[in-house]
């Protein structure tokens, strides 16, 4: 695969000036961060017990997704099995060094079990050797092996490229069909910087989400990272992120609702006395 290193920057920064330079997304409104969540528990001696607290947490405040290890997918469907949020499985995790049929079997074997989300680990090896066919057909295996019945998110361990090394990796994600870019794995040198975010939203543009994982521990960070361009966020602090929108340490206002879109007759966070004017 060729790239002109010269020609995407040129486009991006052409883009970035179009919506005036160095402006950043609008605001999310703090209820709309629940929904971009990805409640996440990828520790190796994580317990059965552990899967099921984070997908009744991820239930009762509306998480995007629950992301897990394959072991656990087939479990944490079950226990989703009704509600809004998606089961997601790591693929390649955490070195992205299996041979692309070993992750497309993977891919296959978690889509089996429940999984309607994929999070992949790119060949970080072939990007780092500037060997980007190879980095694009793993990416097209997984892709193919989802055949449209699970989003593909590839992550792209930002810590360990350099910013030509981004670019490249996004556009290859983006031209082998995925549907998100992610920063980390969060087992690296370190997880998402709003640097990162910045430049994989503008290389990927509307083709693609960005998801930002690792490093996002509260709600500022959370806001943060949405305002740079993220429409995800890989985290295993979602739980304290909700409390501080029900009025905790990062909220001066008082308790209301934060327009979380799950309550029927309750409200699940147990925040607010739920009446007819409230939707």
């Amino acid at each position: 695969m060729d790239f002109d290193i010269n020609e995407l920057v040129r486009r991006i920064t052409e883009e970035v000036l179009r919506n005036i330079e160095g402006a950043e997304e609008k605001p999310e409104t703090r209820g709309g961060v629940l929904k971009k969540i990805d409640h996440t528990l990828l520790k190796p001696d994580a317990t059965r017990s552990q899967i099921k607290k984070i997908c009744d947490e991820a239930k009762q405040y509306g998480f995007a997704s629950v992301c897990v290890n394959p072991s656990y997918i087939g479990f944490v469907s079950e226990e989703l099995k009704g509600s809004s949020v998606a089961p997601c499985c790591v693929v390649g995790f955490p070195l992205g060094a299996t041979m692309p049929d070993v992750k497309a079997y993977e891919t296959e074997a978690a889509i089996n079990a429940g999984a309607k989300e994929i999070d992949m680990v790119m060949n970080i090896g072939a990007a780092k050797s500037g060997e980007w066919e190879l980095v694009k057909k793993d990416i097209e295996a997984v892709v193919r092996a989802s055949r449209g019945r699970a989003l593909v998110k590839v992550i792209i361990e930002a810590c360990l490229l350099t910013d030509e090394e981004k670019v490249k990796a996004c556009t290859a994600s983006v031209e082998a069909g995925a549907d998100y870019v992610k920063t980390s794995t969060g087992f690296s040198k370190h997880g998402a910087t709003l640097e990162d975010v910045r430049l994989m939203r503008r290389t990927v543009g509307q083709k693609a989400g960005v998801k930002a994982a690792g490093g996002v521990r509260d709600l500022k960070s959370a806001e943060d990272m949405i305002a740079a361009g993220a429409s995800r966020l890989g985290t295993s602090s979602g739980v304290e992120i909700a409390k501080a929108l029900q009025g905790g340490s990062d909220s001066a206002s008082a308790p209301g609702c934060i327009n979380c879109g799950n309550c029927t007759a309750t409200c699940p966070a147990g925040r607010v006395i739920i009446t007819k004017s409230d939707y």
